[in-house]
């Protein structure tokens, strides 16, 4: 019974946390400044949860760092946490970045 419990959990944390929250984009050509950074939350084989951060400039691999945390909503509480610092910093979605040759 405990058994068929963890397993329910695990499919419902994977269904709630299959999707990337962010994809953003900051691109400043004065400053030659073109950078991404990609918020996901998934689920670990143990049953835990992690927020993927993914960063770095716009056509590398970039650098990710992995939080783990004990439930969906800590995740969730972290991720909207980042997404909120780095919206402030300037950064937006990447679907509503203007080519530098238009934003001006």
């Amino acid at each position: 019974m405990q058994l068929d419990l963890e397993s329910n959990k695990a499919e419902s944390v994977q269904r709630r946390t299959a999707l990337a929250l962010a994809h953003l984009h900051r691109i400043d050509p004065e400053h030659k400044m073109a950078r991404f950074y990609c918020i996901d939350v998934a689920a670990t084989l143990f049953g835990d949860v992690s927020v993927l951060r993914t960063w770095g400039r716009i056509g590398t691999h970039g650098r990710t760092s992995i939080e783990t945390c004990a439930s969906v909503e800590e995740a969730e509480r972290a991720a909207s946490h980042t997404l909120r610092q780095k919206m402030r910093r300037g950064y937006l979605p990447a679907g509503q970045m203007l080519p530098p040759d238009l934003a001006e």
